[in-house]
C-alpha cells in the first residue's frame, strides 16, 4: 500500500481487459447451456439475438470506461480502494476499470451469443442443436 492507503501496483489496462474477457468466457457457458435448455426453435433463436445485442451495450460500456480511465490520469485504483477516495471526482478512478471490465465481459458474451445464434440457425432439421 501507498501512503494513501492504495493498493500497490495500480491496474493495468492490459490486465482489466483479459480478466473482463475472461469472464465473458465463463459466462458463455451457461449461456450455452441456458440457450439448449429452451426447446422451440424459434425461442431459442430470440433468446440468443437479444443476448447478442447485449454486446453492443458492453461496446459503449467499454468506450466509457475507457474514458473515465483516460481521465483518472494513471491514478487507477481497484474495487477495493473505494474508502480511499476523498473527493467527487476521484470516483472515476474506480468506476473506469468497472466499466471497462464489465464492457468487455458484455462483448465476448454477446459475441459467443451471436455465433450460437448462426449455429442454431444453421442446424438442419429434427437436430439437438435446431430445437423442436
Amino acid at each position: 500500500m501507498d501512503d494513501d492507503r492504495v493498493i500497490i501496483p495500480r491496474l493495468r489496462l492490459s490486465g482489466v481487459v483479459w480478466r473482463g474477457a475472461l469472464f465473458g468466457l465463463v459466462g458463455t457457458v451457461p449461456l450455452a447451456v441456458t440457450a439448449l435448455c429452451i426447446a422451440d426453435h424459434h425461442d431459442r433463436q430470440e433468446f440468443l439475438s437479444i443476448v447478442s445485442g447485449i454486446g453492443l451495450f458492453g461496446a459503449c460500456s467499454f468506450v466509457v470506461g475507457a474514458g473515465f480511465w483516460w481521465a483518472s490520469g494513471g491514478d487507477i485504483r481497484r474495487w477495493r480502494d473505494w474508502r480511499t477516495i476523498t473527493g467527487q471526482t476521484a470516483a472515476v478512478t474506480v468506476v473506469g476499470p468497472l466499466f471497462m471490465r464489465l464492457g468487455m465481459l458484455l462483448v465476448v458474451l454477446g459475441v459467443a451469443a451471436f455465433g450460437l445464434s448462426h449455429l442454431v440457425d444453421a442446424a438442419p432439421y429434427g437436430s439437438w442443436l435446431h430445437g423442436h
